[in-house]
């Protein structure tokens, strides 16, 4: 029976008993509210009378410590084990504060809740062991001593300088930001959570009243000199590790394969490429016909569907390619294993390289007859754009003449089936890390146009036709690449503006098991077998290739079927689309950075697009798109001078005006 204004708990709140009201009792709680409530939902501390006014009153001075050591040493218990017998809450109340009253009863009801000294019930309060409550005023201590440093370190925040004032300095800053103990900077690790895309949520910005963004929190990082400019956050926020694959597949076995070794055959690409996975060789076949060998690096020999290797390439869906580096989609052994040919310039029947070759015949009309694929054997000469340029124009190699010859007039042949070329000026971005900041570069240079680059393109997209009619003739499960048709402009612009008109146009590419029209290349059938280092669909093209070939021959093997290649394309595509955002983004993160020093300086623009006044404008030397303010007659095609007015480095942001 609860005795009428006893003071009771409810819920953790103090309350007066009221009476009983049918099987229930009234209570009112600490604060106005009254409710009714069964004897199980609360516990008496206080039998009363008394009224809710006495808990105003100024507890007695405590002796609290005093009472659990009394307890404790009463009880004598094991170090790590509480007392087994209890004492009430009126005899713990009378120990601490020398009187039993509604005031004191409630105090002691706080002990009891807070759990460092004792722990029970209202009928039974035991003091707990030594032991556990040394651990815990240690880890309160600790809290306490946390809770008091996060608040400096919070105000410190509060009184940076605005992070304008060393953003520009890449490298000795001139002002430079506080450093900050290794202590301190674990009150940021929540920030560089958010800055990397691992959470969306920041206490740390919170408390400071910014907004929790990605952006907010690489500015904090760059203000608080956590991070320096030389930080790219960006790959992390697309999920991707700068670590390329860890798994190595096992090297090929040994099998039967074509000897090419006695075609010249030529590796061809960027002199910073360091994966190179296609290499041609061009034979006469007849008059005005041509048979074009296409050689590709061959993983496929080893990296089978569903080993590990092939799902942790899966993934990642493609290499990723930053300025500061290749993320690889296979393993860098991988890399020694499947490559072609050495390094630039190795001369033929010095490297003689695994591959799965393409024989593609071609007709007077530059159009497909045949397509055959080889496991084969080659030996490759790695040529830069330039070296083949300058073979082609000295008129020392036949094939590279010829090569270059024929992808000229093949490129005729796509335009007038429909095909739309769009040349933007480009360029290369590269990081270079020194021993100091100080020693750090970036250098930004525009990508030459080479005769060789055409030759080449040309070269894969007809290895990429082939294979794909190859496919469809075997009736092989396949992902073909289609795009549909863009809407063109009334009136095609010339120059520059004309490209950006016609880069407006272009729709996304399409994947499926079905062969469609890709409208841009002016093809009706595509798809990609040229990068299986690099690309996880070519990889599976391969795949499917081999599956084929092997069950052809007798060696066994089952090509997937068409579901189960549309899911493994729907994976690898969602990795390899988020891969493309995070290189955009870290190009022009690097591109902030490289400019973030060069406030004021001038730059040549060329204008694409005009609306009222307000124009999008190239820089090539940056490769780089730009709104500004125009103020005069300036239209599409017309050069103008910009000048650098504004860098925000987390935003991604770059101000330009005409100078």
């Amino acid at each position: 029976m609860i005795p009428e204004k006893s003071l009771v708990v409810y819920k953790n709140r103090p309350a007066l008993a009221a009476g009983l009201e049918g099987e229930k009792i009234n209570i009112a709680v600490y604060g106005g509210d009254t409710v009714k409530v069964r004897e199980k939902d609360i516990e008496v501390i206080y039998p009363g009378p008394c009224s809710l006014k006495d808990l105003e009153e100024s507890a007695p001075s405590a002796n609290v410590r005093e009472a659990w050591e009394l307890l404790a040493d009463e009880a004598a218990p094991q170090p790590d084990v509480p007392q087994a017998d209890g004492i009430p809450l009126k005899e713990l109340a009378e120990l601490a504060y020398g009187v039993f009253s509604p005031r004191t009863a409630w105090a002691a009801w706080d002990l009891l809740r807070e759990g460092l000294y004792f722990t029970g019930d209202a009928r039974a309060v035991r003091a707990r062991s030594r032991l556990a409550v040394e651990e815990d005023e240690k880890k309160r201590e600790e809290k306490q001593r946390e809770t008091g440093d996060r608040a400096a370190f919070l105000e410190r925040l509060k009184k940076l300088p605005p992070l304008r004032q060393w953003t520009g300095q890449l490298g000795g800053e001139k002002n430079s930001p506080p450093e900050l103990s290794e202590a301190e900077r674990r009150f940021l690790l929540d920030v560089e959570a958010l800055a990397l895309g691992k959470t969306d949520k920041s206490r740390t910005l919170k408390e400071l009243g910014r907004s929790e963004t990605p952006q907010e929190a690489h500015r904090l990082l760059l203000a608080s000199g956590t991070w320096t400019v030389w930080v790219n956050p960006h790959p992390g926020r697309f999920g991707f590790s700068r670590d390329s694959a860890k798994i190595v597949p096992p090297p090929p076995e040994q099998e039967e394969r074509l000897d090419l070794t006695g075609l010249a055959a030529y590796a061809i690409d960027s002199p910073w490429s360091d994966d190179p996975d296609d290499a041609v060789s061009l034979e006469a076949s007849g008059p005005d016909a041509y048979t074009l060998w296409v050689h590709v690096a061959d993983p496929a020999a080893s990296v089978f569907p569903g080993s590990p290797a092939d799902t942790e390439a899966r993934g990642r869906g493609v290499t990723l390619y930053l300025p500061e580096g290749a993320s690889r989609m296979l393993s860098t052994e991988a890399m020694s294993l499947f490559t072609l040919g050495g390094s630039h310039g190795t001369p033929a029947g010095q490297e003689v390289s695994p591959a799965l070759s393409f024989k593609i015949k071609i007709r007077a009309d530059l159009t497909i007859e045949e397509t055959e694929v080889f496991p084969s054997l080659v030996r490759v000469t790695r040529l830069t754009y330039a070296e083949a340029d300058a073979l082609i124009a000295a008129g020392t190699d036949a094939t590279l003449a010829a090569l270059a010859s024929l992808a000229e007039r093949n490129v005729e042949r796509r335009l007038d089936t429909g095909a739309v070329m769009i040349g933007l000026p480009e360029v290369h971005i590269s990081v270079s890390p020194g021993a100091t900041p100080a020693e750090n570069r970036i250098s930004i240079e525009p990508i030459a146009s080479y005769r060789s680059a055409e030759m080449v393109r040309e070269c894969m997209i007809w290895a990429g036709e082939g294979a794909a009619r190859w496919a469809l003739q075997k009736r092989l499960p396949f992902p073909y690449i289609g795009q549909d048709a863009g809407e063109l402009p009334e009136r095609r612009l010339p120059g520059l503006a004309g490209a950006w008109q016609l880069r407006r146009c272009m729709r996304s590419r399409s994947l499926s098991a079905k062969p469609a029209v890709h409208w841009g290349l002016g093809l009706d059938a595509y798809t990609q077998v040229t990068s299986p280092l690099r690309r996880y669909t070519d990889l599976l093209c391969h795949q499917q290739i081999r599956a084929l070939l092997g069950r052809d021959a007798g060696r066994g093997g089952e090509p997937l079927g068409e579901e189960e290649i549309l899911l493994r394309v729907s994976t690898a595509e969602a990795a390899a689309s988020a891969a493309s955002r995070a290189e955009r983004a870290s190009r022009l993160h690097w591109t902030t950075v490289y400019l973030s020093d060069k406030k004021d300086s001038v730059w040549e623009g060329v204008v694409l697009d005009r609306k009222g006044n307000r124009g999008t404008v190239i820089i090539p030397a940056l490769g780089l798109e730009s709104q500004v303010s125009l103020r005069g007659t300036e239209g599409p095609n017309d050069e103008v001078k910009l000048s650098l007015l504004s860098v925000r480095i987390p935003e991604g942001e770059l101000g330009f005006a005409l100078a």
